[in-house]
C-alpha cells in the first residue's frame, strides 16, 4: 500500500516555474485549440510524492504537423518519434505525444487520434496507476479508472483489459513495476498474463523493462517471483525456472532451493553503491551466479555438493541474457563475474599471494573488476535466509581482507597497467610476434613478482633474448 496526495494547483504552477518552455507551449496549444495534459508516470509518481524527472504531456485536438509547428520557435523539434506521435524539443527530457492507439507485434503499428478524448486516452494505458492526468492550463486532476485508490490499496489493475492484451509488453511492464511499487496483479490482470501470446516481443523492448526492473527496485526478486506464479518462468527465463527444482546444501544454505538463493542475492545487489552499466552487471551477476548448479549438484555420501558450479554456470548465464539484452559486452563482463564468484572467499581462506590478486584482476579485464567481484560475493552470502524472502544483512567477515589485498596488490578497481610496452624494446627486437611475446612475459613477470621497475623488466626481456638465442636446436 502507498500514501497518495493530493496535487494542487500551486504545484502545476511549481512546475512551470521549473520547465518555463512547458507553459509557453501550452499557452500557443491553448489559442490554436487544443488541450495538454499531463500524464502517466510523471502524475503517479507527484501523488506518490517521489522525484519526477520525465514528463510526458499529451496534446489533444491538433494534427501532429500543427504540434510540431507550434514548438518550433521554442526550440530544435526532434521528429525521430514521429511515427508514435511523439515529438521532444532539444535539450528537454518532456515528450510532446498525441493519443494513439497500438497494434500487437514485434514492430507495434501506431494510430494517431488527436479527438480521441482524454477517459479514452487513459483507458488505452497499461495500468490504473498510470491513468492519471493533469490538465495542464486549469489544474484539473483526472482519475478516470481510480488509480488513486489502487495506488492505496497497492493493486495492479488495468483500466481495460482488452486494451491490455494488445500490446504483449504490458506483461513485462508488470513485472517491473511489481518490482518498483512492491505491488501486485489483481486476479484478471494474472488471468489475461499467464496467457497473453508475448513471442513477438522483441528483444530490445524486453530489455529496457527488465533494466528498469533491476535499476529501479529494491526487490526486483518480486518481478521475477511473479513470473513463476504466473506459469511464465519456464518460459521468459527456463534457466531460472530449472532452479526452482534444485536444492543446496542447508547447512551452507538454509534457503535450501538455488531459485530462491538467487533470487535473495538479487535483492542483496541492490544495496551496492555502484551505479549505472556497472551496478546492471552487478545485478545480472547476482541473478546467474548459481546457475552452474543445474547441471553439477550430485549427492554424495549424503551430502549436497556442486563442484565446478561457477564455471558451469557461464553457458547458462549466456543463454539467459542473449534472450534478454543485446549488450555483448555486459553480458561477457556477467560471465566473468559467475565464472569466478567463488574466488573472494576461497583467496582468503588459502591466503592468496599478492601477484595471485594481480592475476584474478587481469582475468577480469577492465568490464569489471575486484571490487564489483566483492560486491557479488557480499551479495552471496546475504542470500542465505532461511526464514523468510528478504536477505541478510550482515557483512561477511572476508569481504574486507579481500578488499584490503586487492588494495595492496593496487588491483581493486582495475587490473595492474603495463609497465612495458613494445616502444621500449623496439632496439632490440623488431616489431612483430617475437615483441609481442617479450612484451607479454614482461607483464607476466610484472604482474607474478611485482614489479614496479620498468628497467628491472627491460633487463629481464634482455636476459629472455639472450636464452632463447643461446638455445640448441634439437
Amino acid at each position: 500500500m502507498h500514501q497518495v496526495r493530493t496535487i494542487t494547483t500551486q504545484e502545476v504552477k511549481t512546475l512551470f516555474s521549473q520547465y518555463p518552455l512547458i507553459e509557453k507551449a501550452v499557452t500557443h496549444i491553448y489559442k490554436n485549440g487544443g488541450r495538454a495534459f499531463l500524464v502517466g508516470g510523471a502524475v503517479r509518481d507527484m501523488v506518490l510524492g517521489l522525484s519526477v524527472h520525465d514528463l510526458d504531456i499529451e496534446v489533444h485536438g491538433l494534427s501532429f504537423d500543427q504540434l510540431a509547428a507550434l514548438l518550433r520557435p521554442l526550440g530544435e523539434v526532434n521528429l525521430v518519434g514521429k511515427s508514435f506521435g511523439v515529438l521532444k524539443i532539444a535539450g528537454t527530457s518532456i515528450d510532446w505525444a498525441l493519443p494513439r492507439t497500438d497494434s500487437a507485434g514485434r514492430k507495434p503499428e501506431v494510430t494517431i487520434n488527436p479527438d480521441m478524448g482524454i477517459v479514452e486516452a487513459l483507458r488505452r494505458r497499461d495500468l490504473t496507476m498510470n491513468a492519471l492526468a493533469i490538465e495542464l492550463q486549469s489544474g484539473d486532476f483526472f482519475d478516470p479508472f481510480n488509480g488513486l485508490e489502487d495506488l492505496k490499496q497497492g493493486v495492479l489493475r488495468s483500466p481495460d483489459l482488452a486494451f491490455f492484451k494488445d500490446d504483449p509488453l504490458r506483461l513485462y511492464r508488470v513485472m517491473q513495476f511489481i518490482g518498483r511499487f512492491e505491488m501486485y496483479p489483481d486476479e484478471a490482470l494474472n488471468a489475461v498474463c499467464s496467457s497473453m501470446d508475448i513471442s513477438q516481443v522483441s528483444r530490445e523492448r524486453k530489455e529496457l523493462e527488465f533494466e528498469k526492473l533491476l535499476l529501479l527496485s529494491r526487490r526486483p526478486s518480486l518481478g521475477i517471483r511473479w513470473l513463476g506464479v504466473i506459469g511464465r518462468l519456464k518460459e521468459i527465463a527456463p534457466e531460472l525456472e530449472l532452479t526452482q527444482h534444485v536444492e543446496q546444501n542447508p547447512s551452507w544454505h538454509p534457503e535450501i532451493w538455488v531459485f530462491e538463493h538467487l533470487m535473495q542475492a538479487l535483492d542483496a545487489a541492490t544495496r551496492s553503491p555502484l551505479e549505472g552499466e556497472e551496478k546492471l552487471i552487478l545485478l545480472y551477476a547476482a541473478l546467474c551466479h548459481d546457475l552452474g548448479k543445474i547441471s553439477t549438484t550430485v549427492l554424495e555420501n549424503g551430502v549436497l555438493r556442486s563442484y565446478g558450479h561457477p564455471q558451469a554456470g557461464v553457458p547458462y548465464t549466456r543463454s539467459l541474457l542473449q534472450r534478454i539484452t543485446q549488450k555483448t559486452a555486459l553480458i561477457k563482463a556477467v560471465e566473468l563475474l559467475v565464472g569466478h564468484h567463488m574466488e573472494p572467499g576461497q583467496f582468503v581462506a588459502l591466503g592468496a599471494t599478492l601477484s595471485a590478486y594481480r592475476r584474478l584482476a587481469l582475468k577480469l579485464g577492465r568490464s569489471t573488476n575486484l571490487q564489483m567481484l566483492a560486491l557479488l560475493s557480499i551479495a552471496d552470502r546475504q542470500g542465505r535466509n532461511g526464514s523468510g524472502h528478504e536477505p541478510l544483512e550482515e557483512r561477511p567477515a572476508f569481504i574486507d581482507i579481500f578488499i584490503k589485498r586487492a588494495q595492496e596488490a593496487c588491483s581493486l578497481s582495475t587490473p595492474v597497467e603495463a609497465l612495458l610496452h613494445g616502444r621500449d624494446i623496439a632496439d632490440l627486437v623488431e616489431p612483430g610476434s617475437a615483441m609481442g611475446a617479450l612484451v607479454r612475459f614482461a607483464y607476466e613477470e610484472q604482474i607474478e613478482h611485482g614489479i614496479l621497475d620498468k628497467q628491472k623488466l627491460r633487463e629481464l626481456v634482455i636476459e629472455r633474448i639472450r636464452e632463447e638465442k643461446n638455445k640448441v636446436p634439437t
